[in-house]
């Protein structure tokens, strides 16, 4: 959530911004700062009324003391005004204030100045590229073909289960699922990010927390019975640690990591590009997710990267990278580097990782604070990112290192896997 004293002070700033996510705030802006004027006159008038309500008691009971209480009952009919009056006030104040809120919700973060303008995916920016793609054998098959293949993916059953968009993953397809699991927290871990096991289910406040309410709500799975979400990302958890927290500047950064399933309810359109692994209601994600000074949270954003890189290299999986354009960005981020891997046999880029930096502005909605070296409490940044997503990764493998032998697995996998090859 932004702050409003910093869209009082940068007022142009903002609805310049905001523009680049083809937003007109020019209107939003202006009714955050008439709602701001109305609450703080509100607020003063209260304060005021307050002061002197208290004056005239103090005034009241020194007349008392004094034997003048026919001059004390006098203002006593004042002082039965004055809290009248403060009352009317203070709810004035909180309707103004709760009005005030809902329209903060509303409006997404800022965009990085670096953030180009564009409306769609079309519109993202490549900013690097690496790997070759491989050339295929005659008769190379996507990855869902490859699964029903080799028996290692089932999505007929999980749609029997449960409905589409929930596989079933068997044998070596299992083992591979959670080698990568177990990959992915290994590199995380020696990255210096503290495991975490988290809740994959929320409350409200959660939801609020990290920016998934009131914006995403279709898009997660309500237990309604108990209120609770189940978690889109490991996201809402992790970064739910330190809501309502002060830390100390000296405790900064702050990294972890934590596999969890994943569950979305969006629906997606029929046709081969959402297929298969490319889009599901349930999948498992290894999350990376810090909390840094803000003078340096673009500095650990581009470590991020570097590191998100670096577990690519080693699958050594084709991928590129992409700076999101205004239009694509996600609500809650003011920048956000997405890493796609190219799948030959679909001939597509698959998105399997996003990496962001937020700011203030989950930090704000989270009061996530830290003791800066004046002694005084400050918001802090958050940052999170994929690290990695595994239905599109394995996908990636599948299509892109099958042979007319068997689909081979990474090397740097294979101590997890304990097999080389799936046939």
């Amino acid at each position: 959530m932004l702050q409003v004293p910093f869209i009082r002070e940068n007022k142009d700033l903002v609805i310049n911004r905001l523009a680049k996510r083809n937003i007109d705030a020019a209107e939003m802006i202006n009714n955050v700062i008439a709602f701001d004027e109305d609450r703080r006159r509100i607020q003063t008038e209260l304060d005021n009324t307050l002061a002197e309500s208290n004056a005239l008691s103090k005034e009241i009971g020194n007349l008392y003391k004094s034997g003048k209480a026919q001059e004390a009952n006098a203002l006593k009919e004042k002082t039965g005004q004055l809290k009248e009056l403060s009352k009317e006030l203070t709810e004035a104040l909180n309707t103004k204030s709760t009005e005030l809120s809902e329209l903060l919700y509303k409006i997404p973060n800022v965009p990085n100045d670096i953030v180009p303008t564009g409306s769609t995916d079309e519109d993202n920016e490549e900013v690097y590229r690496e790997g070759d793609i491989p050339k295929l054998h005659e008769g190379a098959l996507p990855h869902w073909e490859l699964a029903k293949k080799y028996d290692i993916i089932d999505f007929e059953l999980g749609n029997k289960i449960t409905g589409a968009g929930f596989p079933v993953y068997k044998g070596k397809g299992a083992r591979l699922q959670r080698a990568l699991i177990a990959y992915f927290l290994d590199k995380n871990t020696a990255a210096g990010y503290t495991e975490f096991q988290l809740p994959h289910l929320v409350n409200e406040a959660s939801g609020f927390g990290t920016g998934q309410l009131p914006d995403k709500e279709g898009q997660m799975y309500h237990v309604t019975a108990d209120n609770l979400y189940l978690i889109p990302t490991a996201e809402v958890p992790g970064t739910n640690i330190f809501r309502d927290v002060v830390l100390n500047e000296s405790e900064l950064p702050i990294g972890i990591t934590g596999y969890t399933p994943c569950f979305r309810r969006e629906a997606g359109s029929y046709g081969a590009h959402v297929r298969g692994l490319n889009r599901l209601h349930q999948f498992d994600k290894v999350e990376i997710l810090r909390v840094e000074h803000p003078s340096k949270s673009y500095e650990a954003l581009d470590g991020m990267v570097e590191h998100v890189k670096g577990i690519l290299q080693e699958l050594k999986l084709p991928y590129r990278i992409l700076r999101l354009c205004g239009g694509d960005l996600g609500f809650t981020s003011a920048l956000t580097y997405d890493f796609e891997v190219f799948s030959t046999a679909q001939d597509r880029w698959l998105e399997i990782s996003s990496v962001s930096n937020f700011e203030t502005f989950q930090a704000n909605r989270l009061k996530l604070r830290f003791k800066n070296s004046d002694g005084k409490n400050e918001l802090a940044h958050t940052l999170n990112g994929s690290s990695l997503a595994l239905p599109r990764v394995l996908a990636g493998i599948l299509e892109n290192c099958q042979t007319e032998e068997g689909i081979v697995i990474p090397e740097v996998l294979q101590p997890y896997t304990g097999f080389k090859i799936i046939d």
